[in-house]
């Protein structure tokens, strides 16, 4: 049986010096990239199904949506709990069999890695991508589990 993977990697951009100090204090930007492809949105389909490699396909823009998703969700709940997040990057991936019939995504996985002030809650920082998870609208919309393995460290606002 063949399984596909697709790779992405995200980058928040938003921080305009002190993070999510406040909710109006932060920028929603982020990046959006993947390996051996170009910059912005050029789209293809998978290069298995005959598509462009060096250009997005719709596999990539779903686990991108995912991560992109929970990176506005937890940033507003970050917010809101006096969790200053000075930057946050994902490397998320999804796993998509194809059997004999079709393919479907059976799983995405998020690696979040946030950096937050010392003077924010770490346990709670944790704890707030379980919360930011069940507020993706994407998330819930998926009919495949959508994991989470965040890491949070501690730093000094950028």
């Amino acid at each position: 049986m063949k399984k596909h993977e697709y790779t992405i990697h995200l980058n928040w951009t938003g921080n305009h010096g002190t993070g999510t100090s406040d909710y109006r204090a932060y920028g929603r930007d982020h990046d959006v990239s993947s390996p051996l492809k170009a910059v912005g949105l050029a789209l293809s389909s998978d290069p298995h199904f005959r598509g462009d490699a060096s250009r997005y396909n719709p596999e990539d823009l779903l686990v991108a949506s995912l991560s992109s998703c929970h990176l506005l969700s937890y940033l507003h709940l970050c917010a809101v709990n006096q969790i200053v997040v000075t930057a946050y990057e994902d490397d998320a991936t999804g796993t998509m069999p194809e059997d004999e019939i079709s393919a479907r995504f059976t799983e995405v996985t998020l690696r979040p890695r946030v950096t937050i002030t010392p003077e924010s809650d770490a346990r709670r920082a944790m704890e707030l991508h379980e919360e930011a998870a069940k507020l993706c609208f994407i998330a819930r919309s998926v009919n495949f589990p959508v994991h989470h393995e965040p890491t949070v460290v501690t730093g000094n606002v950028n």
